[in-house]
């Protein structure tokens, strides 16, 4: 709980994320008991909360499909704003491609072909939990690499 109410900023939400921990925990000791059960539960709850925020920054597709009903002007972007995007591309493709080459196919597989975790196993040839293994380490080594120290941000969670 104390981990809950240092990384997360709506103290209205600790109840529910304890609850969907101990979810989490409960199914994976079902297959098998962590050695080090502070370790593991530490990790699903950050892991959890790291969810969390992924979902909260996706933008529902009905949301935007309603715009031309609603004759809502879209915005061209101006070249200041081409630049920046482009410039970020730029940024991604070098991050992506500083990453070890089983990470790099992982992610481009997950996160840019939209390949369930089973799927890219059966691509790649290797168990789900390897593929999940790839993923968190790419995931992470991208974010550090883009945005710098993750310990900041998961202060401000």
């Amino acid at each position: 709980m104390q981990f809950l109410h240092q990384n997360w900023r709506n103290q209205g939400d600790i109840a529910d994320l304890r609850q969907d921990v101990y979810v989490r925990v409960y199914e994976a000791a079902q297959k098998q008991i962590p050695e080090h059960a502070k370790t593991f539960l530490l990790r699903t709850a950050h892991n959890l909360l790291v969810d969390r925020v992924r979902r909260v920054q996706i933008v529902p597709i009905a949301a935007v499909a309603d715009l031309d009903a609603l004759g809502v002007a879209m915005e061209t972007p101006g070249p200041e704003r081409s630049a920046i995007a482009k410039d970020m591309l730029r940024r991604l493709q070098a991050a992506l491609d500083r990453l070890p080459s089983r990470c790099r196919e992982a992610v481009i597989l997950k996160q840019i072909e939209g390949l369930s975790r089973g799927e890219i196993a059966e691509r790649m040839g290797i168990s789900q939990d390897a593929v999940s293994q790839y993923l968190s380490k790419g995931v992470t080594a991208l974010a550090e690499d883009l945005y710098g120290d993750l310990s900041e941000l998961r202060r401000g969670l």
